[in-house]
């Protein structure tokens, strides 16, 4: 064994450059894992909705509800997230959080509207917490590829969107059970608990990570905020009701289940290259008015056009929301100058973003009992999308949140 003119041994030095080589690539691996479970406590219920309301006599408001309280949670939980980075740090905190996904989900398979509504509230808390520290994570791990690394995990966060949508049927026939499979979801989300455990490390100790910054002042950090909140409330809107809407234009359960997986494949590669893309030039403008009208096509197309192009629409409308999703993150790690003030701006735009995005499911479905079509909910849609469009004019242009 040669000697180390450090005092170690020449096999010490690869074992040590191994490990540090190799941890990015697992933490990496690490974020993909927890990025799978940020959606399918949230898409699950969408398709099963009508035989939850058929076994549980759940009314038309309590659906309502059921995929409202959720969003609200993961609100609340982005307001938590600047308390458990400085009490637990963010890699202990993502921990925590998909640790409360995983129990959330599995709450679920008690049955009942009871374990349901806590369930999906506890899995959404974890979600929320985990949103608010990986764009913190991102800035401090992957300096040089925010915006590949970032597309890369909203991808595989639309994958298990995708999944969980377009599963959620097929395993309750199966099963003969709504409640078990919802509650088979808390498998993956405790698959990534264990995989995150190693990365569980104390809070970071440095002068920039320990730093407080208040953004609540900053008019460039509301523009920010309301882009990731109207743009999320369209998402959730669809999570929520598409695969109803189809259901009342005609098709089965199954086959409105299906087009709501097709719609969350969709956001896949425009989750992954929109970030890509968007992080290379200095105004993301474009991306967000191109993103929007998009959607909105896509919504009205699906309304109102022939059910023979649900498919290929669907697709479209998930191409539209994945990459406003991958786009809003994005957006939130470019206006940040540093990890600390990314987590902070992650925060801000999400604990309030979200409480707004909680919002578009309830008025949807409200506009719908109301009128007794779904012309109002559409309206509604179209209006969200044009605040989100307002919005992106001040958060796309290439500036930084805070004070210099």
């Amino acid at each position: 064994m040669l000697p180390d003119p450090h005092g170690g041994t020449a096999a010490k030095r690869v074992k040590t450059t191994l490990r540090i080589t190799a941890r990015p690539i697992l933490l990496g691996l690490g974020i993909m894992l927890v990025a799978f479970n940020m959606r399918p406590a949230l898409t699950t219920v969408g398709p099963l909705l009508e035989r939850i309301r058929a076994e549980t006599a759940l009314s038309a408001a309590g659906a309502a509800l059921l995929t409202t309280l959720p969003v609200l949670c993961i609100g609340l939980a982005c307001t938590l997230g600047p308390w458990v980075m400085r009490r637990l740090g963010s890699d202990r905190g993502v921990l925590l959080a998909v640790a409360v996904v995983a129990l959330g989900s599995g709450l679920r398979g008690l049955g009942g509207l009871g374990p349901l509504f806590v369930g999906a509230c506890l899995a959404a808390l974890g979600i929320g917490l985990s949103g608010v520290l990986l764009p913190g994570l991102v800035k401090r791990d992957f300096p040089g590829l925010t915006g590949v690394v970032t597309g890369l995990y909203t991808m595989v966060l639309c994958l298990g969107a995708a999944a969980g949508a377009g599963l959620s049927v097929p395993l309750a026939d199966g099963l003969g059970s709504w409640p078990a499979a919802l509650a088979l979801w808390a498998v993956p989300a405790l698959a990534a608990t264990l995989a995150w455990a190693p990365f569980a490390r104390a809070p970071e100790t440095a002068p920039g990570a320990a730093r407080r910054i208040s953004l609540w002042r900053d008019r460039l950090a509301w523009q920010v905020t309301g882009f990731m909140g109207l743009q999320s409330s369209l998402a959730y809107i669809m999570f929520g009701w598409l695969p109803l809407v189809l259901h009342d234009r005609g098709l089965s359960a199954v086959e409105a289940g299906f087009v709501s997986s097709l719609m969350s494949i969709g956001q896949a590669p425009a989750a992954l290259l929109v970030p890509s893309f968007a992080a290379r030039v200095r105004d993301q403008r474009g991306f967000a008015a191109g993103l929007l009208a998009l959607c909105v096509l896509a919504l009205v197309a699906l309304v109102y056009g022939p059910l023979a192009w649900a498919l290929p629409i669907g697709m479209l409308l998930g191409a539209g929301l994945g990459g406003l999703f991958g786009l809003g993150l994005t957006i939130i790690v470019l206006r940040a100058r540093d990890p600390s003030t990314a987590g902070s701006l992650a925060a801000m735009s999400q604990s309030v973003g979200y409480t707004v995005a909680s919002l578009g499911p309830l008025s949807f479905g409200l506009a719908h009992d109301l009128t007794g079509t779904w012309a109002a909910s559409t309206a509604l849609f179209c209006t969200i999308a044009a605040g989100a469009f307002l919005c992106s004019l001040g958060a796309g242009r290439d500036r930084y949140v805070g004070k210099a």
